[in-house]
């Protein structure tokens, strides 16, 4: 059944009113429309509210244009509720004789007619005279309804974008926890906090055994001095270190086959294994790399550290790309793409890995293994009013001033970032975060977490603070902890094995 407006419901106020021979007032009038009393029916008088139907209809007419000007898609929302066929509208209503159903057709261009009006057209000669061309006023009518429907839609279209938007991620967040073919974490938080102690004091037990490869995160082309603070106490430890130079702005499976290649070359040429530790996006990769070639990776691989990484998704990354926000009005999904592709030169395939939707699906068809060693490592950024004066050292300018050219430290303020990100995070979804991943998402099933209870941002592990805290380890003591970890937790697995095989 058609739903009608007003200006309508208006009209068949008068029809009925016209055949009951009364107006609003009271006083006798002739039908509208001629019944079934053969000769006794006349001819109608002219639509006195014409005139209030021609306004209303053009009210409604222009009211809807400047609406759909403002929301120029909202017509794929309104395929739902608009007529098929607008020029065709029926309404049954009380015939003449309160009997009968009386069906009125309106159609532009055609005559104002009834059913009963044409059964009994043969009889009554003055019923069929009595009809009259109105194009006009069925227009109108016509018009305003199928205008009126289709407003209703774009609202309702509306309202859903509002829910979308203001929903946003707050049913994913979390979701590895709440899967049950997830295998449980391990709290490895007091081990660290051990290992971390003695690395202050001057106790370094990485082996020199393995080849320790660093997987960069997202934008890392960006940012030249990424892991590089790591990269250089690691080779004053006398250990093989080494970057991954991928394009860290290509998608997860192109850079999977990257890390593939890198650790063949490094195992290869080493005959070591390869101790995996990736940031960010980086763990990402880098798992995947593992999880796509485990059969050909299981023997050159030692373990995986996945620091800060947005293993069950990234909610910033989701709310920004998700269809049917308020933010498709404004074409925001477009803006971040030319970004992406033509500012940064990367793949908008990079930012979509990393929504929620992605990563379930990706890790539905392709899993950690279970048996490869895996430490996991999130943190918690702080927002108080002090990260407003922190600057991260993210790159350096050479000035030829003299012979030797002189540095200057190019810094930003990412900690401020953070922070703005980690508050947004925690007001809308309540939720702990780094500034970018979200606490419970950067812990990966079957791994063994590190939960630190300092405050440190998404970007303090790979870019070096001007404003360092005395006496707190820095970003490399954590990565060498993290390792060690990571040994520790492979060699255990080797002992468990042996003690299976005895």
């Amino acid at each position: 059944m058609f739903r009608f407006d007003p200006t309508f419901l208006k009209l068949q106020k008068l029809i009925k009113m016209g055949e009951a021979g009364q107006s609003r007032d009271g006083e006798s009038v002739t039908p509208l429309v001629g019944g079934g009393n053969g000769d006794n029916a006349v001819a109608p008088q002219v639509f006195n509210s014409l005139p209030a139907l021609n306004e209303a209809a053009s009210y409604i007419t222009q009211a809807t244009s400047y609406l759909g000007s403002c929301f120029s898609d909202y017509s794929e929302y309104g395929g739902k509720d608009t007529i098929s066929h607008p020029h065709e509208l029926l309404r049954s209503t009380s015939g003449v004789d309160g009997n009968s159903p009386v069906s009125v057709c309106i159609s532009p261009g055609e005559r104002f007619s009834t059913s009963s009006e044409a059964s009994t057209s043969d009889a009554n000669s003055p019923s069929r005279e009595s009809t009259e061309i109105l194009p006009q006023a069925t227009n109108a009518i016509v018009t305003s309804n199928r205008l009126n429907l289709n407003g209703i839609s774009m609202f309702q279209g509306l309202i859903e974008r509002a829910r979308r938007t203001v929903r946003g991620s707050a049913d994913d967040i979390g979701w590895l926890q709440r899967a049950p073919e997830m295998p449980p974490v391990e709290d490895g938080t007091d081990r660290f906090n051990k290992i971390l102690e003695d690395i202050g004091h001057g106790v370094h037990r990485l082996p020199n055994t393995v080849v320790y490869l660093l997987v960069p995160g997202l934008f890392s082309n960006h940012g030249p001095l990424y892991f590089v603070d790591t990269k250089t106490k690691f080779s004053k430890m006398g250990l093989a270190c080494h970057i991954a130079k991928i394009h860290s702005e290509s998608s997860v499976e192109k850079n999977a086959r990257e890390i593939k290649e890198y650790i063949e070359e490094l195992c290869w040429g080493s005959n070591k294994r390869v101790l995996l530790l990736g940031h960010s996006k980086g763990g990402i990769d880098a798992a995947a790399a593992l999880s796509l070639y485990w059969p050909e990776l299981k023997d050159k691989v030692a373990g995986l550290v996945l620091a800060q990484s947005p293993y069950g998704g990234s909610p910033i990354a989701t709310d920004i790309l998700r269809e049917g926000q308020l933010g498709d009005y404004v074409n925001l999904r477009k803006m971040m793409e030319i970004l992406i592709s033509k500012v940064i030169k990367g793949d908008i395939q990079a930012l979509e890995d990393l929504t929620y939707e992605r990563r379930k699906e990706f890790l539905k068809n392709h899993p950690l293994p279970r048996e490869l060693p895996t430490v996991s490592f999130r943190t918690e950024a702080s927002i108080s009013p002090a990260v407003l004066s922190t600057l991260s050292h993210v790159a350096h300018a050479e000035l030829p001033l003299t012979n030797q050219a002189a540095k200057l430290p190019v810094v930003m303020p990412l900690g401020a970032a953070m922070a703005a990100c980690a508050q947004l995070l925690q007001v809308r979804y309540g939720e702990k975060s780094d500034g970018l991943v979200t606490c419970c998402d950067a812990e990966v099933p079957g791994s063994v977490v590190v939960r630190p209870k300092r405050k440190l941002d998404h970007a303090w592990m790979v870019y070096s603070s001007l404003n360092e805290v005395p006496l707190e380890a820095d970003a490399a003591q954590v990565c060498e902890a993290l390792l060690t970890l990571l040994v520790q937790v492979e060699q255990e697995r080797q002992q468990k094995l042996a003690t299976k095989i005895d």
